[in-house]
């Protein structure tokens, strides 16, 4: 399974991101500077990841720093040749399951916010040292789609 393993355990180590968000109208609300951190854990099986925005270095010390952060817990399932992905994302309030493969030379997750909304999460421009993410949701059964946020990632060890 080590190929397998791979699609995920590529991202291993430390990333600074620059993160767009997206107003519905499609222009830019906010950017902000991040860190992404992706290791292995359960004994090599799964890839945990932690997203904080913005970056620790510039959160004010000792406030209550605005932003965002979580982790995803992933792994592969060979019963369905897929990675599950779970967020968990406790400033929001997020638990968000979603269904991962390779289409490509992209990683596509798969799942739905608790409204109903379909979205999906996709790596692409991948090489050993950045990557681009991008989040889209769409309404109707992606005749159309909205760009919600994208980040440029940049390896940092």
């Amino acid at each position: 399974m080590a190929e397998k393993l791979q699609l995920f355990g590529q991202f291993v180590g430390s990333w600074d991101a620059r993160v767009v968000n997206y107003k519905p109208d499609g222009s830019n609300s906010q950017t902000v500077e991040a860190e992404w951190h992706f290791g292995w854990v359960l004994e090599g099986r799964a890839i945990q990841d932690v997203w904080i925005a913005p970056k620790r270095s510039l959160r004010a010390a000792g406030g209550n720093a605005p932003g965002d952060y979580g982790a995803t817990i992933r792994f592969y399932d060979q019963h369905i040749d897929a990675w599950r992905s779970t967020w968990i994302g406790p400033v929001k309030g997020y638990v968000m399951p979603f269904i991962a493969h390779q289409i490509g030379d992209e990683i596509v997750l798969e799942g739905k916010l608790a409204e109903g909304t379909e979205v999906k999460w996709i790596f692409s421009e991948i090489t050993k040292d950045s990557f681009r993410w991008r989040f889209v949701q769409s309404t109707d059964n992606w005749t159309s789609e909205v760009k919600v946020q994208e980040m440029f990632c940049r390896r940092t060890e």
